[in-house]
């Protein structure tokens, strides 16, 4: 089955598509009202090669199937036709997929059983930087479902944009008696000595992609890696991770608005380097 042809001009503007009842992704307004955002994921497609795709796809396929019921092969459906789109030429993009409910106006050959609709947004990537400052006044966490990606999208951008007023690229998030869990969007990992430590599962985090490429590595090479619960005055003078799809990895070069002392960035360099050897050409 054909679609519609994908943009490979970088720097073009967002389109969006969705899944028409027959099974194909068709072009649809960027202006149409939304509805009820229920998942989403996005990753980065550079110069045609992308990481850790599959993980991608599983992580939104148990975040629709586990809040909204949708079925397995429909969503089989909606990736394959996605995948086939997704920019194979020079560029970098930062695409997303999204389930969401249906608005009052959306077409009605989009509306899926259950009322949904599956979304694929192709969008420029945002510029990417190597290094990040975290906001040294860390939030308590103000999501409603923190291991699924997509419905506290809206509180997260704010925090985020408190954290831009501040002077800083991310903001750290914390349960109410203060332990850390991650970034606004970013997964959160740091260095004991030789070890890595990350928040423990049992805590509202999010199932990071990037972050689990990075522990997984790590355990395969022989590096100790640590579930631990600390406070952000334990992170003074260590070495820090926010890492996530876009930028990958970023060691934490300042504390914005507070006087914690960051660490020498010592692993850092490595294991981007890594990572960036992660990415794999899209299928032609």
């Amino acid at each position: 089955m054909t679609g519609p042809t994908p943009p490979t001009v970088p720097g073009r503007a967002d389109r969006l598509f969705a899944l028409t009842r027959h099974g194909a992704l068709r072009e649809v307004p960027v202006t149409d009202a939304p509805g009820t955002l229920l998942a989403a994921d996005s990753w980065l497609v550079d110069d045609g090669r992308v990481r850790a795709l599959d993980r991608h796809r599983s992580r939104f396929t148990a975040t629709c199937t586990e809040t909204a019921g949708v079925p397995v092969a429909l969503l089989d459906t909606f990736w394959t036709a996605m995948a086939a789109l997704l920019p194979r030429a020079a560029g970098h993009w930062f695409p997303r997929v999204e389930l969401e409910t249906v608005s009052p106006d959306a077409s009605p050959d989009t509306v899926l059983p259950g009322g949904h609709r599956l979304l694929y947004r192709l969008r420029p990537a945002p510029a990417r930087t190597t290094t990040a400052r975290v906001w040294g006044l860390a939030v308590c966490d103000p999501r409603r479902t923190p291991r699924h990606k997509g419905p506290d999208l809206g509180a997260l951008a704010e925090v985020r944009s408190r954290a831009t007023a501040a002077d800083a690229d991310e903001a750290l998030l914390v349960t109410a008696d203060a332990v850390v869990l991650e970034a606004a969007n970013s997964s959160l990992l740091w260095w004991e000595e030789d070890v890595l430590c990350h928040p423990p599962a049992e805590l509202p985090v999010l199932p990071g992609v990037t972050a689990s490429l990075l522990l997984d590595r790590a355990a395969r090479t022989g590096v100790t890696v640590r579930p631990v619960r600390r406070r952000l005055s334990a992170l003074a003078g260590r070495e820090v991770w926010v890492v996530n799809a876009l930028h990958g990895l970023r060691p934490v070069t300042a504390w914005t608005g507070g006087s914690l002392p960051a660490g020498d960035p010592l692993h850092a360099a490595a294991w981007q380097n890594w990572l960036d050897g992660q990415r794999t050409p899209l299928p032609a």
